[in-house]
């Protein structure tokens, strides 16, 4: 069993791509039965061709395998996804932490059928600042806003 003391952070390559693409898959088949499954390929191919020109903050095991990633925009939290095999290990905790050294008032949006990633958020201190009826792309799956610190 895994946790977050075993692990090592780094940006991805290239090279990282099929694994960041199946944590992906096994996250969303985990945790993200509300999407369609039209929208859930249409945003799969817009990943395939997004996150090499981006750099994904990686958490490797000791043989350097991903087990979870995110990607940072401007202070916001665009991505966090772990492999479902290691859920409550520590490692979304862990990625969280190096994105809120970084940028301390760190943002972040959650699909609102997603109640897990919401709690998760919630718990370690983010609050919601925010709601909308659609994502990004136009979608209908709402949207909280969060932000963390807890706004004052």
């Amino acid at each position: 069993m895994l946790t977050s003391t075993m692990l090592a952070f780094r940006p991805s390559t290239d090279r990282d791509l099929p694994r960041v693409m199946e944590i992906w898959r096994r996250a969303v088949d985990a945790t993200h039965h509300f999407l369609a499954p039209v929208d859930k390929s249409a945003i799969e191919a817009e990943l395939i061709k997004f996150f090499p020109q981006v750099s994904l903050q990686l958490a490797v095991d000791v043989a350097g395998e991903p087990q979870g990633f995110m990607f940072l925009h401007d202070g916001h939290l665009e991505a966090l996804f772990i492999d479902p095999d290691q859920h409550g290990m520590g490692i979304g905790k862990a990625l969280i932490s190096r994105a809120i050294a970084a940028h301390p008032e760190l943002t972040t949006d959650v699909n609102e059928q997603n109640p897990e990633a919401l709690g998760f958020y919630e718990h370690i201190g983010f609050a919601r600042t925010g709601r909308s009826s659609h994502d990004g792309q136009g979608r209908p799956y709402p949207i909280i806003h969060l932000r963390y610190p807890s706004p004052m």
